[in-house]
């Protein structure tokens, strides 16, 4: 049904472990320095020369939680001579000369987070802060920061390769919807002209990038990488057409009853059959995701169906005449490999140039990361997307050796702030088959029920918090990562453990909602799993003789919640007293499947439809639900009720939401909102720059048509 394509075929690295081979020893002295931010720098340690310049959009932070320290210390230990340019100044290319030319690529990143989530909120406001940046300051970043990093950096110097990362250029490698501009924006490869786009965790693809080039091989030569995407020309295309045999596209097929057919992966192969390495398949071009929504969702059940490196084939897509071309994923990394990284010799602490504090660094400096990706496969999460499926864990001697470090250092208060990871309780978690693993296809291990064959062991993990809190001159050790609760519940031990030595009073958990058909589009579990993860943790909480608290984290707005679930959310908090102070907006990523839904109203793998709350006024309604209790929100939760016909919430019922009348403090919020109403800025500038005209004035130096600076919804010119 789905056309089979071949391109070269996907090689492996001679060494098997490249990263296992990296040892602290051939990287820096026994006082560790942060990596260059200036040639002065630079030539302290002796270089006039570097391989490698890394642009980031976040401050240069050296911990190991931050991608630019970790590639640049793997780079580094493997003899390479790296410079960070943080936070550049876009409008002119005089920071991408800071190191001269760099003698083999430059690496771009738009930093720890999409740019355009950085920058603004799910209401598309700017957001007031930048947690990535000095003191928070915003505007110390373009919007779609890989465009402009990509383009100054060919502007600095012609013919140096570029290649992107980081999860901007991971989770946009392909066509995908954009709710900034609210259409689909076609590959960030076309857009931001990189030689390559190096998707997913990157630690090994940049070395081996590094490690080719510096042999002389050119960009072309890497297409035969894992992890690599790259774009053709349209005559370079036109070229492999006849080499990849592609078939009629499939998403054009129908059935008998006229319906798009469905290629499903068992229509395609035999899956007894191993599916080789350099096997690719045609999704549906970009013009054809981009005219069809139906098109759309099943490209993007196509795209996640093949993420499973063990047996993903690569993708092709065309957008006009040219491919993008996408090889299958990295393989998981080892332990030996994992330790490696960690044990590199980090500052953990910002660049010393940085005179303010940066609040991601405060938030995270006294974490300890104890494993990656993550096999929960949530719709509206691009952590599984990102790291991938299978947990890689660090060894047990590798997290104490870092703990041990971390007491040594005269600014460590003796708190371990997060013993964890995106999930604090998938430590050593696999499945017990390897053989099904390399042919499994689901995209959850624990939705819609745990899968028999995951290993769900939380002895190892238990084993590790204990030794963790016993080092010396260690006082406490919290948990502050998500909990996959219904994985908790299965380990008594860790229960006891957790409640009895690793909660600060309060733990964060995530049961996102309380509506049954929601939470499976989350691929989330039922609600009564947090009722019995609560009261389990009420019950260990009293036998420790501790007053702790649990804070459940909700969603708003996810694609398939319309007021009526959110009504049964609200009372579900009132009944159980539960008061959020932060709500979360559900945003649309790049790349996620509850994108796919929010944008089409078809859940792709179902294809059945989806209610979608796309209106502000829809979004805002929901989200005054979550917080009913608040008399700022009692006009907006009224008229919710109202539209739902619920009034039956509305006066002194023991369920009711809201009295009868507004409160004194409701009737002065609406007074204050009616004057600030139009207030608010839209637009993403830059602190200290020019200000704006008035709203309805326009400056007379600027165009009638000429497009302001930063994002401005539904403008044309901020759709190009």
């Amino acid at each position: 049904m789905t056309s089979l394509v071949h391109s070269l075929p996907i090689i492996e690295h001679p060494n098997a472990d490249p990263l296992a081979a990296l040892h602290p020893s051939t990287a820096s002295p026994r006082r560790p320095k942060p990596l260059p931010m200036t040639m002065a720098e630079a030539r302290e340690r002796g270089w006039n020369e570097l391989d490698v310049v890394f642009v980031t959009g976040d401050a240069y932070i050296d911990h190991p939680s931050f991608a630019m320290a970790i590639l640049g210390r793997v780079l580094e230990a493997a003899g390479f001579r790296v410079g960070i340019v943080s936070q550049p100044d876009w409008h002119s290319c005089d920071a991408w000369r800071t190191f001269g030319k760099p003698r083999l690529f430059f690496a771009i990143s738009a930093g720890n987070m999409d740019s355009m989530i950085n920058h603004y909120t799910a209401n598309r406001k700017v957001r007031n802060d930048d947690a990535y940046s000095p003191g928070g300051r915003i505007g110390l970043r373009p919007d779609r920061a890989t465009l402009g990093y990509c383009q100054r950096a060919r502007e600095a110097y012609s013919g140096v390769p570029v290649i992107a990362g980081s999860v901007e250029a991971s989770l946009r490698r392909l066509a995908h919807y954009d709710y900034w501009s609210d259409k689909v924006r076609r590959s960030i490869l076309l857009d931001a002209k990189p030689d390559l786009v190096a998707f997913g965790m990157g630690e090994e693809t940049i070395l081996e990038i590094a490690r080719r080039l510096d042999a002389g091989q050119t960009v072309r030569d890497l297409r035969d990488m894992r992890g690599i995407a790259y774009a053709l020309g349209a005559k370079e295309s036109a070229e492999r057409i006849g080499d990849w045999s592609l078939a009629i596209d499939h998403w054009l097929l129908k059935d008998k009853d006229n319906k798009p057919a469905d290629a499903t992966v068992s229509s395609i192969t035999n899956s007894q059959q191993p599916i080789t390495n350099h096997q690719f398949l045609q999704l549906p071009s970009y013009e054809a995701v981009a005219a069809d929504k139906p098109t759309f969702a099943e490209a993007t059940k196509l795209i996640h169906n093949e993420t499973n490196p063990y047996n993903a084939r690569g993708l092709v897509q065309f957008h006009d005449k040219q491919a993008v071309v996408c090889n299958p994923p990295c393989f998981p990394i080892s332990q030996a490999a994992m330790d490696a990284i960690y044990a590199l010799p980090y500052t953990r602490r910002p660049h010393p140039s940085y005179k303010e504090k940066i609040p991601a660094f405060e938030m995270i400096k006294d974490s300890v990361t104890i494993m990656r990706g993550c096999f929960g496969g949530c719709t509206f999460c691009s952590i599984t997307t990102h790291q991938g499926r299978i947990i890689q864990s660090r060894s047990h001697d590798s997290v104490i050796g870092e703990i041990e470090t971390m007491t040594r250092d005269p600014q460590f208060k003796g708190v371990i702030s997060d013993i964890g990871g995106p999930t604090a309780n998938m430590y050593e978690m696999r499945c017990s088959r390897p053989e099904v693993e390399a042919k499994c296809r689901r995209q959850s291990c624990v939705h819609p029920t745990i899968c028999k064959l995951l290993g769900t062991d939380h002895g190892p993990l238990v084993k590790l918090m204990k030794d963790a809190r016993e080092v010396p001159g260690i006082k406490r050790v919290l948990v502050a990562s998500g909990i996959r609760m219904d994985l908790a519940r299965r380990s008594p031990e860790y229960m006891r453990e957790l409640v009895r030595h690793h909660v600060g009073g309060h733990l964060k958990v995530a049961p996102e909602h309380s509506d049954t058909g929601v939470l499976n589009l989350m691929r989330k579990p039922a609600s009564d799993d947090f009722d019995k993860f609560a009261d389990v943790f009420d019950r260990e909480s009293k036998k420790a003789g501790k007053t702790q608290y649990i804070i459940p984290y909700y969603i708003a707005s996810h694609p398939g919640s319309d007021l009526n679930a959110m009504i049964d959310l609200a009372v579900f908090l009132k009944r159980n007293g539960y008061r959020p102070d932060q709500v979360q907006d559900f945003i649309p990523a790049p790349f996620d499947v509850a994108t796919a839904m929010y944008y089409t109203g078809i859940d792709p793998f179902t294809k059945k439809p989806v209610y979608v709350a796309q209106h502000l006024r829809d979004r805002k309604l929901q989200r005054a639900l979550m917080q009913f209790f608040k008399p700022e929100n009692y006009f907006e939760v009224r008229r919710a009720l109202e539209q739902a016909g619920r009034q039956d919430l509305i006066g002194p019922g023991c369920d009711s939401l809201i009295p009868d009348q507004p409160p004194r403090e409701a009737l002065e919020h609406r007074r204050q909102e009616a004057n600030s109403k139009f207030r608010g800025e839209f637009v993403h500038t830059i602190p200290g720059g020019a200000k704006s005209p008035a709203r309805g004035q326009r400056s007379s130096k600027q165009s009638r048509h000429a497009p302001g600076p930063g994002y401005r919804p539904k403008r044309k010119s901020s759709e190009s």
